[in-house]
């Protein structure tokens, strides 16, 4: 397994939720990157991916390539799990 991505800001009203997801995804031992859109080294690792509104949620496997995403919501515990065990 890879990383899990997650881009919020501020302002967003739903990237608590999105945050909180992550903390759970750590606590089972998955890996999680998260990236605030408004630094520097968050606006450019959004680019890469093409972010364009928050929060945005990014599975990739080993290799960076991207298995699955939600932009502009969030994904339960339950779709995060179903991408990482297909893989």
């Amino acid at each position: 397994m890879g990383y899990i991505k997650i881009f919020t800001k501020s302002e967003c009203p739903k990237c608590p939720a999105a945050k909180e997801i992550g903390g759970v995804l750590q606590r089972e031992g998955l890996r999680v990157l998260y990236y605030d859109l408004e630094t520097p080294d968050g606006l450019a690792e959004a680019a890469f991916y093409s972010v364009l509104s928050t929060p945005t949620i990014i599975v990739e496997d080993e290799d960076e390539r991207v298995l699955a995403g939600w932009r502009g919501s969030v994904p339960t515990i339950q779709e995060i799990h179903g991408v990482i065990r297909a893989q």
